[in-house]
């Protein structure tokens, strides 16, 4: 267990200090994710505790005055408790599209149609707001995974790949469109040619006088 020490700081005395480093496992290289991790956790501390928690590369660090001892012990109880299942804490979205390094269009996209699966929903509310959002989250090991087996790099070029078969369809149906357009107004011409563009000529046809 990481030991408190005790520093002095300039104007201020003595400062009780903690620091933790975050699994890979955790962070997935993501320093989104990493600041992800800090605000769920100092969602667990008291409010006038919260800002004494910061992020450091990829970890953390608690600082408090020294004589705040009693609460600093009790914070990083707490701190140490979150951080113990801390991996498993599910991804929210700006983080898979750090970690990841797609676009929130990709993430759409791809939750839609199957292949980014959601590990579930997350209402919160906005902070100063009464309107509330819910967003997917999504389970850190099928994140793992995806960045494991390059599977962003695959679906781009399967979404390019269906991109331009799209485009040679949408080409050749206006081709055919246009064809068929010409043929009709060829046709038309045609009979007009034939009737000598006489008017009537269609009634006239019709009731047999020629037969």
């Amino acid at each position: 267990m990481p030991k408190i020490k005790s520093k002095t700081k300039e104007n201020d005395g003595l400062e009780l200090i903690r620091e933790w480093s975050l699994p890979v496992a955790a962070t997935l290289g993501s320093a989104v994710r990493v600041k992800g991790i800090l605000q769920e956790i100092r969602s667990r501390l008291p409010p006038p505790l919260r800002q004494s928690l910061d992020m450091q590369a990829a970890g953390l660090i608690l600082t408090m005055p020294e004589t705040s001892r009693a609460a600093f012990r009790a914070a990083a109880s707490t701190v140490s408790k979150a951080l113990e299942d801390i991996a498993d804490l599910p991804i929210i979205p700006r983080e898979i599209d750090d970690i990841l390094t797609i676009t929130a269009s990709e993430r759409k996209r791809w939750l839609e149609d199957g292949r980014l699966s959601s590990a579930g929903t997350r209402t919160v509310r906005l902070q100063g707001r009464a309107r509330r959002i819910t967003f997917h989250v999504f389970n850190p090991r099928v994140v793992e995974d995806l960045l494991d087996r390059a599977a962003v790099d695959k679906w781009r070029e399967e979404d390019a790949a269906a991109k331009a078969e799209n485009r040679r369809r949408a080409a050749y149906h206006a081709k055919l469109t246009r064809s068929l357009k010409n043929n009709k107004g060829k046709r038309t011409k045609q009979a007009a040619d034939d009737t000598g563009g006489l008017k009537g000529w269609d009634d006239f046809h019709k009731d047999g006088l020629l037969r």
